[in-house]
């Protein structure tokens, strides 16, 4: 992706480009969860408001060096303040509401709202944000509708979501207009109600390594997020 991305949270989501989707089913597992992706390469996470333990997993991430955490399913205002209050450095919502697009500007919160149609981009874009979520990316054409999309909108960047998975991955981040990817395969309920933390990583590394493969991410991307494993500070 050759277009400039503005914020310094989005150009972390950029050099990462695989963002793990997480609805955590309690608040313990989430240390041992941001550890594991730490460790597998993937220092990000989007933690939905799709269960009780969002807050306080978000409170709890927020303090693993080197992980950058949002927050996602973002339906209302209330939502985005107690994100904001637990740690969030970035909103993600399923669909695009003015009074939470709002919100987050006035509180410099990065946010990407979830669009599907040229009116609902047009929409967004004039409300000021600048990525946006294609979501869900496979019910609504995946690959081919994006490319449509670039074909239109080549200065909006993309964060693909819903049915994104290990097998279609390298088909999406090969797309120029896909800022990065989101996808709740890497962290299954079922596996952090295990405490499968080292399946967790595997998962993660194997995604770490198939974005590293892909000619849309930058050599200077892939060191800034080698970076951020290693916990240093933004430059």
């Amino acid at each position: 992706m050759s277009k400039e991305i503005k914020g310094e949270v989005f150009q972390q989501l950029r050099a990462c480009r695989v963002v793990p989707v997480v609805k955590l089913p309690d608040v313990e597992c989430a240390e041992g969860l941001g550890r594991a992706l730490v460790a597998g390469g993937l220092p990000c996470i989007e933690v939905t408001f799709r269960s009780a333990a969002a807050e306080g997993a978000i409170q709890k991430l927020s303090t693993i060096p080197g992980l950058l955490v949002g927050a996602g399913t973002i339906r209302s205002v209330e939502q985005a303040r107690v994100a904001k209050r637990a740690g969030a450095r970035f909103l993600v919502s399923p669909g695009l509401r003015q009074d939470v697009v709002k919100y987050a500007a006035d509180e410099g919160l990065p946010m990407s709202a979830g669009v599907v149609t040229p009116s609902e981009i047009e929409r967004a874009l004039d409300l000021g944000l600048s990525v946006l979520k294609f979501f869900p990316a496979e019910s609504f054409g995946g690959v081919s509708t994006l490319k449509a999309l670039g074909a239109v909108y080549p200065d909006v960047p993309f964060m693909p979501t819903g049915g994104v998975n290990a097998d279609n991955l390298g088909k999406y981040l090969a797309l120029d207009n896909v800022l990065c990817v989101g996808g709740s395969w890497l962290a299954e309920g079922a596996l952090l109600s295990e405490r499968r933390f080292d399946e967790i990583e595997r998962r993660a590394r194997q995604a770490a390594e198939l974005a590293g493969s892909q000619p849309a991410g930058a050599a200077s991307d892939r060191t800034r997020c080698r970076r951020l494993r290693a916990g240093a500070p933004e430059r």
